[in-house]
């Protein structure tokens, strides 16, 4: 179950506890979740019912009483326990993890696009500036993900700080050029240095493009094996599939705030977490022959890798940055 999914169940659960007349309160738009703070418990937490208190009438944790049931009867929910004022900390099924990685495998291209800005219209007013074009055509893309209609509208005006040569791209190239002018928030001025042809992992872009080449060389190096990826088992690797799961929820964000960089982010985030897990996705021993046979341990490990990869390669394509399977 990922974030967005898991905001949706909880929404569903307010939704049913106002029509059976438990709950009196506005439904909202939308409900938050995240990962629990220090202290916290479960897989993540929400602060639904201390926002609905107030219009309820009624203490926070009743609110979270009556929510918590209703919550817990959903799919991939293995329990729900009330911590603090009011705040529900939700841990997932042992399926949970598993599921992901199947849901991604077999989407692909398409894991993380989803509806959040059906029915949105939107276009952007015309620019020569380059890093403004950049950022219109890219926030278009990622509107696209969610849905949106990037035909009509009335035109928004973008807000950036301008790129500092207006020979970038010469210099750089197209994919170094492209993360220059989408990495920093809009009002951080972009670099104009020539640190990102530099190949090595203190360059977060060529850490995220070698991540990526890393999960494709995994999966070639376990075809030499002989053994392809399944997701049997519960791998322990938190960092990393809390990267996967949350990644249609930045798209969705970095949507809605018109904000690329938060995606380039999540991916050196993700590109972080893979590159400190791979080395724990093949048998111990030489290729080809290997001294531990390959195990559902293993096949695992190089399904979530393989999940990583995904995530990686549409990232980036959303940025217009390319992706190679050799680095």
């Amino acid at each position: 179950m990922t974030p967005a999914e898991l905001s949706r169940t909880v929404l569903h659960a307010v939704c049913r506890a106002v029509e059976d007349g438990v709950l009196r309160a506005p439904v909202p738009e939308s409900v938050s979740v995240e990962r629990p703070r220090p202290g916290g418990s479960g897989d993540y937490a929400t602060n639904v019912a201390l926002r609905l208190a107030g219009p309820a009438g009624q203490q926070p944790r009743a609110v979270a009483e009556v929510l918590r049931p209703r919550i817990a009867q959903a799919p991939g929910i293995a329990g729900i326990e009330i911590t603090g004022p009011g705040f529900l900390n939700i841990t997932l099924d042992d399926g949970a993890q598993q599921d992901l990685v199947r849901r991604v495998l077999e989407q692909r291209s398409r894991y993380g696009h989803g509806d959040s800005a059906v029915g949105v219209s939107v276009r952007f007013h015309a620019v020569d500036e380059l890093r403004a074009r950049i950022w219109a055509e890219t926030v278009l893309q990622l509107l696209r993900s969610q849905g949106a209609d990037v035909t009509h509208g009335a035109p928004e005006a973008l807000h950036v700080v301008p790129a500092p040569a207006p020979d970038l791209f010469e210099r750089l190239g197209p994919d170094a050029a492209r993360w220059a002018l989408l990495r920093p928030a809009a009002h951080d001025r972009p670099s104009a240095g020539d640190e990102l042809l530099v190949q090595q992992e203190s360059n977060p872009l060529f850490r995220v493009r070698y991540a990526h080449s890393r999960a494709r060389a995994l999966t070639r190096n376990a075809e030499q094996l002989g053994f392809d990826s399944v997701p049997q088992t519960h791998v322990d690797a938190p960092a990393l599939t809390t990267a996967i799961g949350d990644y249609p929820a930045v798209l969705a964000s970095a949507a809605r705030l018109r904000a690329p960089d938060r995606l380039a982010r999540h991916l050196e985030s993700t590109a972080d977490a893979l590159l400190a897990f791979q080395h724990t996705v093949l048998p111990l021993g030489e290729l080809p022959v290997g001294d531990e046979k390959p195990m559902a341990a293993h096949r695992s490990r190089l399904a979530l890798a393989e999940a990583a990869g995904v995530v990686l390669a549409g990232g980036l394509s959303l940025l217009g940055i390319t992706a190679p399977d050799y680095l």
